[in-house]
């Protein structure tokens, strides 16, 4: 007696593989992502240490403000405690050197360079022009502090307070633009109207805050 059972097709899969790749392919060139582009930031120039002589080192230490945050969420400017109030007052002394003091930033004189407007993109025209105000009013350089924030962190450190920290250093840089900003334009520089005078007040006080890796740094 014949046997009802029929025999089931195979299926060729050899070629799955193939349309696998080719969807996993399709969808990596087509789909868009999010990517974090960081904050911008002004790192420290490296130093030579074989070249450099212990006068020189004592005259770099005075441009570098060491924030350290512990793992405790307590932090450190060069090696004392402070409040958050206490560190925008610090960070903004440390910016702007009021009274030129010796154990504050130096200066270095420059001419205030902005973007030039005229400028094409393979053109002769020069990419940056110098600041017509501060030609004028500062015939031998604007004093540009050659101070660095260095922010640096315990591995333990929590994020809610690292921004904290990083939120009151940009709020220093931020004041100190305001009053020069107020001093030679007449209004703070967020509410500044010429574009060439917003370029103007950030090259005569850059932001430089240098980020450092997180490290073990203990502390309670």
């Amino acid at each position: 007696m014949p046997s009802d059972k029929r025999k089931v097709p195979e299926i060729n899969a050899s070629s799955m593989a193939d349309v696998a790749f080719l969807l996993l392919s399709f969808f990596l060139v087509t789909t868009t992502m999010d990517v974090d582009t960081g904050l911008a930031r002004v790192l420290p120039p490296m130093t030579d240490h074989s070249v450099q002589k212990p006068h020189d080192v004592k005259i770099k230490r005075r441009n570098i403000l060491v924030v350290l945050i512990n793992r405790a969420d307590r932090f450190l400017v060069n090696g004392q405690e402070m409040s958050l109030a206490d560190l925008k007052r610090k960070a903004k002394e440390f910016i702007q050197n009021p009274n030129n003091l010796e154990d504050l930033p130096e200066f270095e004189y420059k001419r205030i360079m902005i973007a030039n407007p005229d400028y094409v993109a393979g053109s002769d025209v020069p990419q940056k022009i110098s600041h017509k105000h501060f030609d004028r009013k500062y015939p031998e350089g604007f004093p540009v502090s050659m101070g660095v924030i260095s922010l640096q962190n315990d591995r333990g450190t929590s994020y809610k307070r690292y921004i904290e920290v990083q939120n009151v250093l940009v709020a220093a840089y931020n004041e100190a633009r305001d009053e020069l900003a107020i001093q030679e334009f007449g209004r703070p520089f967020n509410q500044l109207l010429n574009q060439e005078d917003v370029d103007a007040i950030r090259s005569a006080i850059p932001q430089k805050i240098s980020e450092a890796e997180p490290k073990n740094v203990g502390g309670r």
